[in-house]
């Protein structure tokens, strides 16, 4: 079965990595709890720099939420947060019903095995193959010879790439790359998968790939927050739309539309 997306978090080792098709899991009964809250939560750099000023909101498990905004609204700083790489200066940040202010620094990489992450630059190890990459992931979290040989292989085919397990970053395209890092970002069976502009590299169609991709893995059950500058992709998605102005979110719209006000 698959754990209980609002599990508190523990730090001990989770060597779970069980056999799940996203491409046939329908209507998961993982029900309805709070993924992701922000409670009052203002970030003031050094600089005196605002990225957050006192915002409030709540993501359900399961759910598909773009992040939008223009350049220094404050989408950087948000998705920093939930992966505890930048602390609040007031208020409270809590996923999968755990209070991050608990999670200590040394905990921290544990906290971070239930997330998965892709990135717009990939960040694939040049020097590692498809296999490896996706094998390196399991790896760190201690699974276990037998657990990388079968998983590693199902999630390459999810992604479409059972036939490129054996290249290298170098050999291939940007679309693929972005398959490999999405194969990364699920081999561990995340709770919640962040995805920061994961198609700005990729011509129009592959990014139509990567986001069938998306869906898919949304449909299963894992939480997704994307944050995008893709106008068309958030227009034809019909998702739920978070909009960030000066570290303020001014827009929450479940069916939503990329618009905003770049002029301020």
């Amino acid at each position: 079965m698959l754990r209980n997306p609002c599990e508190t978090y523990s730090a001990s080792t989770d060597k779970s990595t069980e056999n799940i098709n996203f491409r046939s899991i329908r209507n998961l009964n993982i029900g309805r709890c709070n993924m992701i809250e922000f409670k009052n939560v203002t970030k003031k750099y050094d600089n005196k720099v605002m990225a957050l000023d006192n915002i409030s909101v709540r993501i359900d498990s399961g759910e598909f939420v773009f992040l939008v905004g223009a350049s220094g609204a404050g989408k950087s700083t948000f998705v920093k947060m939930l992966l505890k790489e930048v602390e609040p200066t007031s208020g409270e940040v809590i996923v999968g019903n755990k209070n991050l202010k608990g999670v200590t620094k040394k905990d921290v990489p544990y906290y971070r095995r239930k997330i998965g992450m892709v990135f717009q630059d990939y960040r694939l190890i040049p020097t590692l193959n498809v296999y490896e990459n996706v094998a390196f992931a399991m790896r760190v979290i201690d699974a276990t010879p037998k657990e990388i040989r079968r998983r590693v292989p199902m999630v390459l085919a999810l992604v479409g790439l059972s036939d490129r397990s054996r290249s290298f970053p170098s050999e291939l395209s940007g679309g693929e790359q972005q398959r490999v890092s999405l194969a990364r970002a699920i081999a561990n069976n995340p709770t919640l998968l962040i995805a920061d502009e994961p198609t700005g590299n990729l011509d129009p169609e592959t990014a139509k790939d990567i986001m069938r991709l998306l869906m898919d893995i949304n449909k299963a059950g894992t939480t997704i927050l994307m944050a995008t500058h893709a106008k068309d992709i958030v227009d034809s998605s019909k998702r739920r739309v978070i909009a960030l102005e000066k570290g303020q979110i001014v827009r929450d719209e479940k069916k939503g539309r990329y618009e905003f006000n770049a002029e301020n």
